[in-house]
Protein backbone atom coordinates (compact mmCIF):
# COMPACT_ATOMS: atom_id res chain seq x y z
CA UNK A 1 0.00 0.00 0.00
CA UNK A 2 0.81 3.88 -0.65
CA UNK A 3 1.95 5.37 1.93
CA UNK A 4 -1.24 8.63 1.46
CA UNK A 5 -3.59 4.95 1.42
CA UNK A 6 -2.06 4.05 4.85
CA UNK A 7 -2.46 7.46 5.82
CA UNK A 8 -6.34 8.04 4.88
CA UNK A 9 -7.11 4.54 6.37
CA UNK A 10 -7.27 5.55 9.37
CA UNK A 11 -9.00 8.42 9.06
CA UNK A 12 -11.60 6.78 7.22
CA UNK A 13 -12.20 3.96 9.18
CA UNK A 14 -12.83 6.14 12.33
CA UNK A 15 -15.42 8.40 10.42
CA UNK A 16 -16.99 5.01 9.26
CA UNK A 17 -17.40 3.98 13.04
CA UNK A 18 -18.02 7.30 14.55
CA UNK A 19 -21.08 7.35 11.62
CA UNK A 20 -22.10 3.66 12.61
CA UNK A 21 -22.19 4.86 16.59
CA UNK A 22 -24.20 7.62 15.98
CA UNK A 23 -26.92 6.49 13.53
CA UNK A 24 -29.19 5.60 16.32
CA UNK A 25 -28.84 9.22 17.54
CA UNK A 26 -30.78 10.57 14.00
CA UNK A 27 -33.48 9.09 14.96
CA UNK A 28 -36.02 11.22 16.70
CA UNK A 29 -38.82 8.83 17.87
CA UNK A 30 -39.56 5.16 17.97
CA UNK A 31 -41.52 5.40 14.41
CA UNK A 32 -38.40 6.99 13.01
CA UNK A 33 -36.21 4.49 11.06
CA UNK A 34 -32.53 5.06 10.41
CA UNK A 35 -30.17 2.77 8.34
CA UNK A 36 -26.50 2.50 7.24
CA UNK A 37 -26.02 -0.38 4.52
CA UNK A 38 -28.80 -2.35 5.84
CA UNK A 39 -32.11 -2.34 3.56
CA UNK A 40 -35.00 -0.91 5.88
CA UNK A 41 -38.59 -3.10 5.94
CA UNK A 42 -41.79 -1.21 6.42
CA UNK A 43 -44.06 -3.52 7.29
CA UNK A 44 -48.05 -4.24 6.18
CA UNK A 45 -49.30 -3.32 9.31
CA UNK A 46 -46.81 -0.14 10.47
CA UNK A 47 -47.01 3.26 10.02
CA UNK A 48 -43.24 5.07 10.11
CA UNK A 49 -42.22 7.89 11.35
CA UNK A 50 -39.33 9.73 9.03
CA UNK A 51 -36.65 7.22 7.24
CA UNK A 52 -33.16 7.81 6.23
CA UNK A 53 -30.98 5.55 4.36
CA UNK A 54 -27.26 5.29 2.56
CA UNK A 55 -26.00 2.52 0.77
CA UNK A 56 -29.59 0.58 1.43
CA UNK A 57 -32.72 -0.03 -0.01
CA UNK A 58 -36.24 0.74 1.77
CA UNK A 59 -38.96 -1.83 0.99
CA UNK A 60 -42.38 0.22 2.40
CA UNK A 61 -45.35 -2.72 2.51
CA UNK A 62 -47.21 -0.03 5.08
CA UNK A 63 -47.13 4.06 5.14
CA UNK A 64 -45.00 6.40 5.96
CA UNK A 65 -46.23 9.47 7.75
CA UNK A 66 -43.17 11.53 7.18
CA UNK A 67 -40.23 11.95 4.59
CA UNK A 68 -38.02 9.45 2.87
CA UNK A 69 -34.85 10.46 1.88
CA UNK A 70 -32.16 7.76 0.73
CA UNK A 71 -28.32 8.15 -0.41
CA UNK A 72 -27.50 5.46 -3.10
CA UNK A 73 -30.19 2.97 -2.59
CA UNK A 74 -33.60 2.77 -3.79
CA UNK A 75 -37.53 2.91 -2.72
CA UNK A 76 -40.84 0.26 -3.35
CA UNK A 77 -43.70 1.32 -2.57
CA UNK A 78 -46.68 -1.47 -2.75
CA UNK A 79 -49.76 -1.40 -4.05
CA UNK A 80 -52.19 0.71 -1.61
CA UNK A 81 -49.74 2.00 0.23
CA UNK A 82 -48.16 5.80 0.82
CA UNK A 83 -45.57 8.27 1.98
CA UNK A 84 -47.35 11.35 3.18
CA UNK A 85 -44.29 13.68 3.17
CA UNK A 86 -41.48 14.22 0.49
CA UNK A 87 -39.39 11.43 -1.23
CA UNK A 88 -35.68 12.50 -1.97
CA UNK A 89 -33.27 9.86 -3.54
CA UNK A 90 -29.56 10.31 -5.02
CA UNK A 91 -28.55 7.41 -6.42
CA UNK A 92 -31.29 5.59 -6.96
CA UNK A 93 -34.83 4.39 -8.25
CA UNK A 94 -38.58 5.32 -6.43
CA UNK A 95 -40.48 2.15 -7.48
CA UNK A 96 -44.38 3.09 -6.86
CA UNK A 97 -47.18 0.18 -7.42
CA UNK A 98 -50.34 0.60 -8.33
CA UNK A 99 -52.58 3.18 -6.17
CA UNK A 100 -49.57 3.81 -4.16
CA UNK A 101 -49.18 7.98 -3.53
CA UNK A 102 -46.86 10.15 -2.01
CA UNK A 103 -47.92 12.84 -0.45
CA UNK A 104 -45.35 15.41 -0.93
CA UNK A 105 -42.50 16.30 -3.42
CA UNK A 106 -40.42 13.93 -5.30
CA UNK A 107 -36.52 14.49 -6.18
CA UNK A 108 -34.64 11.92 -7.60
CA UNK A 109 -31.24 12.80 -8.75
CA UNK A 110 -28.62 9.80 -10.55
CA UNK A 111 -31.62 7.66 -10.74
CA UNK A 112 -35.33 6.56 -12.43
CA UNK A 113 -38.83 7.14 -11.36
CA UNK A 114 -41.39 4.21 -11.76
CA UNK A 115 -44.53 4.45 -11.44
CA UNK A 116 -47.59 2.60 -12.22
CA UNK A 117 -50.33 4.71 -14.43
CA UNK A 118 -52.66 4.36 -11.29
CA UNK A 119 -49.70 5.48 -8.65
CA UNK A 120 -50.23 9.55 -7.68
CA UNK A 121 -47.62 11.86 -6.69
CA UNK A 122 -49.49 15.45 -5.35
CA UNK A 123 -46.30 17.41 -5.36
CA UNK A 124 -43.74 18.35 -7.42
CA UNK A 125 -41.53 15.97 -9.74
CA UNK A 126 -37.87 16.69 -10.01
CA UNK A 127 -36.28 13.68 -11.84
CA UNK A 128 -32.61 14.03 -13.23
CA UNK A 129 -32.26 10.35 -14.60
CA UNK A 130 -28.96 8.86 -15.34
CA UNK A 131 -25.63 8.15 -13.11
CA UNK A 132 -24.04 11.23 -14.43
CA UNK A 133 -25.47 13.26 -12.13
CA UNK A 134 -23.71 11.19 -9.12
CA UNK A 135 -20.42 13.01 -10.39
CA UNK A 136 -21.83 16.71 -10.09
CA UNK A 137 -21.65 16.33 -6.14
CA UNK A 138 -17.98 14.37 -5.95
CA UNK A 139 -16.57 16.08 -9.16
CA UNK A 140 -14.50 18.87 -6.54
CA UNK A 141 -13.07 15.34 -4.52
CA UNK A 142 -12.29 13.74 -7.74
CA UNK A 143 -10.37 16.41 -9.14
CA UNK A 144 -7.88 17.29 -5.72
CA UNK A 145 -7.83 12.92 -6.02
CA UNK A 146 -6.20 13.88 -9.77
CA UNK A 147 -4.18 16.42 -8.35
CA UNK A 148 -2.61 14.46 -5.60
CA UNK A 149 -2.12 11.18 -7.65
CA UNK A 150 -0.28 13.63 -10.61
CA UNK A 151 2.25 14.92 -7.87
CA UNK A 152 2.46 11.58 -6.38
CA UNK A 153 3.45 10.47 -9.96
CA UNK A 154 6.28 13.40 -11.26
CA UNK A 155 7.81 13.05 -7.84
CA UNK A 156 7.91 8.89 -7.95
CA UNK A 157 9.09 8.87 -11.51
CA UNK A 158 12.01 11.54 -10.88
CA UNK A 159 13.59 9.80 -7.55
CA UNK A 160 13.64 6.49 -8.59
CA UNK A 161 15.56 6.45 -12.29
CA UNK A 162 15.36 3.29 -13.97
CA UNK A 163 18.89 1.54 -14.92
CA UNK A 164 19.98 1.75 -18.64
Amino acid sequence: MTPIALMLRRPLLATVLALFAATPAFARSADDHVGVGQDISVSADENAGDIVCAFCSVHIHGDVSGDVAILFGSVSVDADHSVHGDVAILGGDLNLAADSHVGGDVAIAAGDLNASPDATIRGNRAVFPGRFWLLVPLAPLLIIIGIIWLIIYLVRRNRYRVPT
